[in-house]
């Protein structure tokens, strides 16, 4: 039931169409954010440094040529202002506005010489003070004039990728952590305190780190790996646009723009022209301004600016109530009894990028996810590999007994089972948050089992063993040993098993060896007998699972070749489609049969294999209001 106002003394709106919740205003108005023509550049460049906010920006040096070329934005247009001393590209700069900026690294060429040269602006010219400790071009600057942070880039000798973390006091640079993993032409946003890079080359990379002030922390993955891109913003609030992806050259610039929100990268709306090794400023993730850069033609000298429209749109808050005059119905505004529209981010990666036919237990924010296979979901590739998830990225921990795949987990992160696999394994093993441990075997050893339930009360049952391709076995768990129960109506594998040991959900699957061959067929257990009830809207198997039995979200599987990214819940009568995975996919890790519907996550799966880890999160929902 919806936690609704009172009717007593409570004046109810007459409307002709439903006002839209704020997750939804913010994307119809846009909040994804535009991109809009702001005033073009004097000279065109590429592999040019910026720093400062929409409006207050500064485009310094870069190419063709070597320039020593400085250019100030007023928020309309570009003033040529005092030059550089020493002229560069590939360089980087920092600062706060047109007024107050560091420029610095960089080379020249031909000969390629990195430079380590660093300048200070005043508002009209640049001055000499104290140079980096290692020259290097391709490097990324963020922070202030007086407190900044030169990261990663490129050596021209030894030819090599940079890891090395400079900061900037205001007189001298010194060494600090360096990053994780080395790269050039990357991205960077932040303070000398909360910094954040992502992207890059040498190796192509998605790669995000975060900097508390004295080490780096790999965070979530970008959605598009690239290099030579525009990255400005804060460590919680930041904007990546543009840049080179593979196969690289000229012809693979981007216009994608990707935002920061502290966790994880959301793809928004993207730039109107493709470019690379561009240069850009702003605050955070709501303005910005890109500049410049190469495109497949001429060296581009336009300008666009990142804004958020202000939202007109009527908002709808907790407990809102109206009468649509339209299909004359009271409506109220509140968290429904059921899973209402719900989005999927991006997560944190699984470290172990080739994986499949993997199951996970636990919650949305302290996950579980163990065995699987590096090759195809049913050959001998098997892996012994288990992570933990803590909402943000995945962390290894210790292997399974005994490599397996195709086996199914449920529980929590700290006491969780996993048991079966292919071709007809009996064992099941016990994490502890630490260790696993081999308990009593299944009677019938098979796998593609479905589960419910948990380390000291679980179930198992459907099925696959060799010979056969479907069974309907059930089996209860105590927390030592297993024992047959009663069986499903309809045999299969692959099902999405939720819930208890006595209250669960048995939903879809495979009832014969070929794909095709599914059932929408779903069954309910009371703990003593199944009995069929509403079938799901699209049939399938060997997805993602959360939730109880009353609420249940099954994810993404095989219907056709290859995986689907369809989603539906379960609220306790009817099946609804809600908002699909971004990536469609199956052999995945969800929460099992147990976590909660309205906080679910989808890790790895096929094909082909992936890492992409994806959050649902459930909102509120408009609801018709019952009156008597």
């Amino acid at each position: 039931m919806a936690n609704l106002k009172t009717f007593s003394g409570f004046p109810i709106q007459n409307l002709t169409s439903d006002p839209v919740p704020f997750a939804q205003a913010k994307i119809n108005d846009p909040y994804a954010g535009t991109w809009s023509s702001g005033g073009s550049m004097n000279t065109g460049r590429d592999s040019l440094a910026g720093t400062g906010i929409q409006t207050s920006a500064l485009a310094v040096g870069g190419s063709p040529g070597i320039s020593a070329l400085n250019e100030l934005y007023n928020g309309s247009s570009w003033t040529e202002s005092g030059d550089l001393n020493t002229a560069r590209k590939a360089l980087a700069a920092s600062g706060t506005s047109s007024t107050a900026a560091l420029a610095f690294g960089g080379f020249t060429s031909p000969p390629t010489v990195d430079k380590n040269e660093t300048e200070t602006f005043n508002g009209s010219s640049w001055t000499e003070v104290a140079n980096l400790a290692t020259a290097r071009h391709g490097l990324a600057g963020t922070g202030t004039n007086t407190a900044a942070l030169a990261i990663g880039g490129y050596t021209t000798s030894p030819a090599a990728a940079s890891a090395l973390n400079e900061s900037w006091n205001g007189s001298a640079w010194t060494e600090t952590g360096d990053l994780n993993d080395a790269r050039n032409y990357l991205g960077a946003a932040g303070t000398t305190t909360a910094a954040l890079v992502a992207g890059g080359n040498e190796t192509l990379t998605a790669n995000t780190e975060s900097w508390n002030g004295s080490s780096w922390t790999e965070v979530s993955d970008m959605n598009t790996a690239r290099f030579g891109y525009g990255m400005n913003g804060t460590s919680t609030s930041a904007l990546a646009y543009a840049g080179l992806s593979p196969p690289l050259g000229p012809p693979n610039y981007q216009t994608k723009t990707e935002s920061w929100n502290g966790s994880a990268w959301t793809e928004v709306n993207d730039l109107s022209a493709v470019k690379g090794y561009i240069g850009g400023a702003g605050v955070n993730n709501t303005s910005a301004l890109a500049f410049g850069g190469a495109t497949p033609g001429p060296v581009s000298a336009t300008t666009e600016e990142w804004s958020f429209p202000a939202i007109t749109t009527t908002i709808l808050q907790e407990g809102d109530m109206w009468f649509n005059s339209s299909s004359s119905t009271l409506k109220g505004y509140g968290t429904a009894a059921g899973i209402p529209a719900a989005t999927w981010a991006t997560g944190g990666s699984l470290n172990v990028t080739s994986k499949n036919s993997i199951q996970g237990a636990g919650t949305q924010t302290a996950a579980l996810s163990a065995g699987g296979s590096s090759g195809d979901p049913n050959d001998s590739t098997k892996v012994a590999t288990a992570e933990e998830y803590n909402g943000t990225s995945w962390t290894e921990v210790n292997d399974l007994n005994s490599a397996k795949t195709v086996c199914t987990t449920t529980g929590t992160q700290t006491a969780a089972i996993l048991f079966g696999g292919t071709p007809a394994v009996t064992e099941t093993e016990h994490y502890n948050g630490s260790t696993w441990t081999e308990v009593g075997d299944l009677n019938t050893g098979r796998y593609e089992i479905a589960a419910a339930g948990g380390y000291t009360a679980g179930l198992a049952f459907a099925g696959r063993t060799p010979g056969a391709e479907w069974n309907a076995v059930n089996e209860s768990w105590n927390g030592t040993s297993w024992t047959e129960t009663t069986d499903l109506n309809t045999a299969r594998r692959g099902a999405y098993g939720s819930g208890s040991q006595t209250a669960a959900l048995c939903s879809s699957g495979s009832i014969n060896s070929a794909p095709t061959y599914l059932t929408p067929n779903v069954e309910s257990w009371d703990g003593s007998a199944w009995t069929e009830i509403a079938n799901v809207n699209t049939q399938r198997y060997a997805g993602g699972v959360a939730g109880v039995q009353t609420s249940t979200l099954i994810i993404g599987g095989y219907s056709t070749p290859p995986g689907d990214p369809q989603v539906e819940h379960y609220n306790g009568t009817s099946w609804t489609e809600v908002n699909d995975l971004s990536t469609g996919r199956a052999a995945g890790s969800s929460l099992g049969g147990s976590g909660s519907a309205a906080a679910a996550l989808y890790a790895g799966g096929t094909p082909p294999n992936t890492a992409i880890t994806e959050e649902f999160t459930a909102g509120s929902a408009v609801v018709t209001v019952t009156t008597s």
